[in-house]
């Protein structure tokens, strides 16, 4: 089991690669969410300054 763990003496650049590859994955997966609740908030944001425009303004 060590063996597979030493990558034949490889593991100084597999296991970073690996990590690397599942951060990678990870914001690939979180980002679109991240990205429309940002969008979300804007929209709230902007109907909340038009309705309070329109509140003033009648």
């Amino acid at each position: 089991m060590s063996a597979f763990f030493a990558m034949g003496g490889y593991a100084a650049y597999v296991w970073p690669a690996y990590a690397v590859f599942f951060a990678v994955l990870a914001w690939d997966y979180a980002a679109p969410a991240l990205r429309r609740r940002r969008a979300l908030r804007e929209l709230r944001a902007r109907l909340a300054r038009q309705s309070a425009r329109k509140g003033a303004s009648a």
